[in-house]
């Protein structure tokens, strides 16, 4: 049996703590204001996160994700990722493809090494690991640089 799940998020640019650092996918992108969030608002693992709660429909994002992060302290968004995947329940994660739309930052010298680190988190291979990035042409908020929007599709397969 094969599931197939769209993912989303997205954050706005830090205004108040301009030392947040931006983590997209896991990686740290140098030189660069974190996103807003009171974890450190991966929005590539946020939207990755949701996509896996619409393969298993357990929603890890919200009430779970406030409990980690608000009364245990943990703002690392690869550890919601890690509780998602805990309700696989025999899916394997198969494909994935995001689409990043954000003005800032260049994504281009950052795309390969977050394909790498995802593909490492979900123990599958980096060529079922898909990222483009887009301006939309300035027509959204993302577009002219206030924030970024992740979309991401995964394709599960139960083993």
């Amino acid at each position: 049996m094969i599931k197939t799940a769209l993912g989303q998020d997205s954050h706005r640019f830090e205004t108040k703590n301009l030392s947040k650092p931006l983590i997209l996918g896991g990686v740290q992108i140098p030189n660069e204001t974190g996103l807003e969030g009171n974890s450190d608002a991966d929005v590539v693992l946020h939207a990755l996160t949701n996509a896996v709660s619409g393969i298993t429909t357990v929603n890890i994002l919200g009430k779970k994700a406030d409990e980690l992060c608000i009364e245990k302290g943990i703002k690392d968004s690869k550890i919601y990722l890690q509780k998602s995947l805990e309700y696989l329940n025999g899916y394997k994660i198969t494909h994935i493809s995001f689409s990043v739309e954000a003005l800032k930052p260049k994504l281009a010298g950052y795309i390969d090494k977050i394909r790498e680190n995802i593909a490492n988190l979900l123990g599958i291979s980096l060529d079922c690991v898909a990222m483009t990035a887009t301006t939309g042409e300035g027509l959204t908020d993302f577009g002219k640089g206030l924030g970024i929007q992740v979309f991401v599709i995964i394709t599960a397969e139960k083993k």
